[in-house]
């Protein structure tokens, strides 16, 4: 069954018009409500007013560059839509990483193949809906002094609310469900961006090192060459 009927809403933003076109127009055959914008302010301001169900923002682009515009997107509440990036070859390495610093869920490298990207949004969307829909309980640590809220994809850190990107979220759940128990990269990859999303070697690292700045030192640990497990130190 096509994706059409679930009436997506889509924010792009490029700041090369022929990119928008040819992306809008790949997307919109698939059956998306597809929106564009120019920069990263205009996506940013866009974002708030159609709240889309999915955004691609390009890393390079005047005025607010993606990165930027990610951050500040991931800045208001209420606004969890997923989110890709463009980056270009040059520099790819270091686009990733301040991508999912900023709370990137994905990236795709330029030039865009059209079935690559609809096949990556499709993924995106997949779990974003599946997550929605999670009737999931809270999941509290032992001492209680980490507190997940699936339903309301909360975390609460000594009972003060934390904002906390989605694939963060979905990392430190996953590590919460089982305390003591040690989750190897694989399995991280596996349950938390999918078989279909192909991210880089260093996206957990970077993933866990923002949650232990949110949270505190005294909860994820590092097993070297092995995984992480989440712990508390009593």
């Amino acid at each position: 069954m096509s994706e059409a009927k679930e009436t997506f809403r889509l924010l792009v933003a490029d700041d090369e018009p022929d990119v928008r076109e040819f992306l809008a127009y790949n997307l919109s055959r698939e059956g998306y409500e597809v929106v564009t914008a120019a920069d990263g302010r205009e996506a940013v301001a866009k974002a708030l007013e159609i709240r889309p169900h999915l955004i691609i923002l390009d890393v390079m682009m005047p005025v607010m560059d993606g990165v930027e515009a990610c951050n500040e997107l991931r800045s208001h509440k209420g606004l969890d839509s997923p989110i890709i990036c463009f980056l270009t070859a040059r520099g790819e390495d270091y686009s990733q990483i301040a991508g999912f610093e900023a709370g990137g869920d994905d990236y795709i490298v330029k030039p865009v193949r059209p079935k690559v990207l609809v096949h990556r949004v499709k993924a995106l969307l997949k779990r974003y809906r599946s997550t929605a829909e999670d009737t999931g309980t809270t999941i509290s640590s032992p001492t209680g002094r980490i507190v997940i809220d699936r339903e309301r994809y909360l975390v609460f850190s000594g009972g003060n609310k934390i904002v906390v990107p989605r694939k963060e979220f979905e990392l430190l759940a996953l590590l919460m469900s089982k305390p003591g128990k040690v989750f190897i990269r694989d399995e991280i990859y596996t349950r938390v961006w999918g078989n279909e999303v192909i991210v880089g070697e260093r996206t957990i690292d970077v993933h866990i090192r923002k949650l232990r700045e949110r949270i505190g030192e005294g909860y994820i640990h590092t097993l070297k060459g092995v995984g992480y497990k989440f712990q508390e130190e009593m």
